[in-house]
């Protein structure tokens, strides 16, 4: 049972960021973040209205208008069993339904044992934890709130979303609740790392600003739909600057909904290393125990160089899962993705100059 709390608290963040990072706020202090050297750099953020109109014809602050109240903020607190200082990290989400279900980061909320959802209004609920999945970074919250209090957002068809596409991200950066930023799509298809390490394909680049604190929250197009839910940025400076990426919205329904009916996510496994090559997707390495093992794949054996770059020989090479063509490590894991554990699959590869079909039962992903 989660529990109510009538007064409302702001956190303020922290954070320290380079190539790719968390975007999340961590402590409480000023707005400030270290440079390299170690010197403290104040960052003042100044929140401003807009009401330009996208494309479609509906204006930034009419999608605002409409959305807002389904965007929270999230603290996650760590205790220390030793009684020492406990450690606090802030982000942002979205209500997913009227059950009070809400969409976040894993790594909001990873390591933490007590969490508060703060809604539009300033009302602050204990929250109690679903469930999380780091292969994704997401993560479910639920509150015990009246549905009158709940505003749900709706999800997009991220396969719809296009380059150049308009969209918003509304989060609290800083732990400025209700912030909104504006940008477009400027690539589709990239890839991050997990929290896991292993890697999320598909994801959305922006150049919207998003900023310590945007972990979590949604990526909006201009019918105020969420597209995606922002996750990581690509900075040296430590701020936004202009290189943001958000989780696709079709795998967060389907790990969300996963997450809400049994509180854990089961990924298909391979089990091989590979590279990107000319005709498809080289194995450069079989793990062992593993489906790829069990199903007799070869990994490379020698290299050769070709154009100057170093081409992996001797093994086999992956041409197309299922039937469907191969090109790059990405759809062989978006491929893969797709599937449950248990799943036989063929896939089609060359092995010494020859087509071959391999059947492979997928396992769970470790």
């Amino acid at each position: 049972m989660t529990t109510r709390i009538s007064s409302r608290s702001t956190a303020t963040v922290a954070g320290l960021v380079a190539a790719l990072v968390l975007g999340i706020g961590l402590g409480a202090a000023a707005f400030s973040v270290l440079d390299d050297d170690g010197t403290t750099v104040i960052r003042e953020v100044t929140v401003t209205s807009s009401a330009q109109t996208s494309e479609t014809g509906r204006s930034t602050s009419g999608v605002y208008d409409r959305v807002s109240k389904g965007v929270v903020e999230i603290s996650a607190t760590s205790s220390d069993p030793f009684g020492g200082r406990s450690a606090s990290a802030q982000g942002s989400g979205f209500v997913f339904d009227d059950a009070g279900h809400v969409v976040t980061n894993q790594h909001v909320v990873a390591d933490a044992d007590s969490y508060r959802v703060s809604l539009w209004d300033g009302t602050v609920y204990e929250a109690k934890l679903v469930g999380t999945d780091p292969s994704t970074d997401l993560a479910v919250l639920q509150i015990d709130a009246p549905r009158s209090a709940l505003e749900p957002l709706v999800l997009g068809d991220s396969s719809a979303v296009s380059v150049g596409d308009p969209v918003l991200a509304l989060g609290s950066p800083f732990g400025l609740e209700g912030t909104l930023t504006q940008g477009i799509v400027s690539a589709l298809n990239r890839q991050m790392r997990a929290p896991n390490r292993y890697t999320i394909t598909d994801t959305i680049q922006t150049d919207a600003a998003i900023n310590h604190g945007n972990s979590g929250g949604p990526l909006l197009d201009t019918l105020g739909r969420v597209i995606g839910v922002n996750t990581q940025i690509e900075s040296e400076s430590g701020g936004s600057d202009g290189v943001g990426f958000a989780i696709p919205s079709n795998t967060v329904g389907s790990i969300v909904s996963q997450l809400v009916s049994s509180g854990t996510v089961e990924h298909a496994y391979l089990g091989i290393t590979m590279v990107a090559v000319p005709d498809g997707v080289a194995v450069t390495q079989v793990r062992p125990g593993t489906p790829a093992e069990k199903a007799s794949l070869e990994a490379a054996t020698g290299s050769k160089v070709e154009d100057g770059e170093e081409i992996p020989t001797g093994g086999d090479l992956i041409i197309a899962f299922d039937g469907a063509k191969v090109a790059t490590p990405a759809d062989l894991q978006a491929a893969v993705d797709g599937r449950r554990p248990g799943d036989t699959v063929e896939l089609t590869i060359l092995r010494n100059g020859k087509r071959v079909t391999v059947p492979v039962t997928l396992s769970k992903r470790p």
